[in-house]
């Protein structure tokens, strides 16, 4: 399996996972804007520093399995985790306080 393979795969997971998470939340449910201003910032820290530590040796990839698109010297599937994070987070977060909402109305009622 490829890398590109495997982060296509954790990418679905957490897009499919958003999505279902999304329904749950209902009204609470996570703002595109935010999930975008996210992705952005954790795509640009992903690339400086990575990066800076391939280039100082920490860790490399196989060649072999890569597609061979870099931005920085971080290849193309390195990214996939903090995209992945951006997606599901917010939408677990936002399940989280609809489910803390709906127990708070509960309680006052």
């Amino acid at each position: 399996m490829t890398y590109l393979e495997l982060s296509a795969w954790f990418v679905g997971a957490a897009v499919i996972a958003a999505i279902v998470l999304s329904l749950i939340a209902g009204r609470r449910r996570a703002r595109l804007g935010a999930i975008a201003l996210t992705l952005l910032a954790l795509v640009i820290l992903t690339a400086v520093f990575d990066t800076l530590m391939i280039a100082t040796g920490l860790f490399h990839y196989s060649p072999a399995h890569l597609l061979g698109v870099h931005i920085g010297l971080a290849p193309l599937e390195d990214f996939a985790y903090p995209i992945a994070g951006a997606i599901l987070l917010p939408a677990l977060w936002a399940v989280l306080r609809a489910r803390r909402g709906r127990r708070d109305a509960e309680g006052t009622s």
